[in-house]
């Protein structure tokens, strides 16, 4: 955030985070298909991807959250809603582009990947879906150095 500009939401709420997931010797053994789910996902949004305006992780200020995560291995399916902080964000289309892009770069192209905000919770839910399910819009959005940067630190992982 450039010195000066005011903050939306000075004073977020902090949750707790989750804790690690605890492996298994089967999710350890490469000989063992190990299907993709909620969990995983989770584990790949709720770490390593900053609020735009904050320096704290999406599941610290709650706009990610575990139960809000869907996935079909077998139907090649990833769904994500995600809660902004507050109903007026203006961040809510980079939150929602940022998740988007982590998953497109994590995981196997097969898969379809639907990111939209949790339903109630934001003044400008419905336009902001259509933006985000647009892959034509995402693309573009891609292609705008400034934009992609400032989703790139969105996604730079934080010392912990």
């Amino acid at each position: 955030m450039s010195g000066g500009t005011r903050l939306e939401n000075a004073n977020p709420l902090i949750f707790q985070r989750s804790g690690e997931r605890l492996l298994t010797a089967t999710d350890e053994d490469e000989d063992v298909a190990d299907p993709i789910d909620d969990r995983e996902i989770f584990d790949i949004l709720s770490v390593s991807i900053n609020d735009p305006e904050h320096p704290l992780s999406l599941e610290e200020l709650n706009v990610v959250e575990q139960v809000r995560v869907n996935v079909n291995d077998q139907e090649s399916t990833v769904s994500v809603e995600f809660t902004p902080t507050i109903p007026h964000c203006s961040m809510a289309t980079l939150i929602g582009l940022s998740i988007k892009v982590k998953l497109l770069r994590s995981l196997p192209d097969r898969f379809k990947i639907d990111v939209h905000i949790t339903p109630g919770t934001h003044a400008s839910e419905d336009a902001v879906n259509k933006q985000l399910a647009d892959k034509e819009r995402v693309a573009a959005a891609l292609e705008n150095s400034q934009l992609l940067e400032v989703v790139n630190q969105c996604l730079s992982t934080k010392s912990m």
